[in-house]
């Protein structure tokens, strides 16, 4: 079991059946977008995230994105942490059909899967992370190695999304956050080195 000090923000009942299996933490559902009416509920996630913080981990389709980008403006930015599961087309075995993007939620991810997204988070290493004072990546390094403000940014961002097995509708911002989560600034520019064929960034 894998424990944690943020409680969990999940999607479904589901979700929380899984990830009970994995990890030790507070498991709260959304419900999908009930939460967005749900005073009571929203009251107590603001709570749990003023004493531990919360880890939003729901799924990588757009009703995914937009739970969590409502729950990222309920609470204090210093206060969230953010798990992104990778865009793995398929379907989970209890359902009839895939989903709307065709894409497997967080009920249907493997454990290596979900052990990466936490790790990413940077919630298996908090401490390290805390005390580590380093060079961070800037949305100037964005725009100068061509993932932002150029002809080709788009394709460059999503070749860089999927090298880093993150998924395609991490907005730029939110990208910006998971790299200083994942990467040095020296890891970064590895990346971008090897994305190009190796050659210099």
């Amino acid at each position: 079991m894998i424990k944690l000090k943020q409680t969990v923000i999940v999607e479904g009942k589901y979700d929380k059946i899984r990830l009970s299996s994995l990890i030790d933490a507070p498991i709260l559902q959304t419900d999908g977008f009930a939460v967005f009416k749900d005073r009571e509920k929203l009251q107590l996630i603001r709570r749990v995230a003023e004493k531990n913080g919360i880890l939003i981990l729901t799924d990588s389709d757009s009703a995914g994105f937009r739970i969590r980008s409502f729950l990222s403006g309920c609470v204090p930015p210093e206060k969230v942490w953010h798990a992104y599961i990778p865009d793995i087309l398929g379907k989970e075995r209890r359902k009839a059909e895939h989903s709307k993007e065709g894409k497997l939620g967080v009920e249907g991810m493997k454990t290596e899967a979900l052990v990466g997204a936490l790790n990413k988070a940077g919630v298996l290493c908090e401490e390290e992370n805390e005390s580590e004072k380093r060079r961070q990546i800037t949305v100037n390094d964005l725009y100068e190695d061509g993932l932002s403000g150029g002809p080709n940014s788009r394709a460059r961002k999503a070749a860089l999304l999927k090298y880093l097995d993150l998924p395609e509708r991490l907005s730029t911002s939110s990208l910006l956050q998971v790299l200083n989560t994942i990467l040095t600034y020296d890891e970064y520019k590895q990346a971008i080195a090897e994305l190009k064929g190796g050659t210099d960034a």
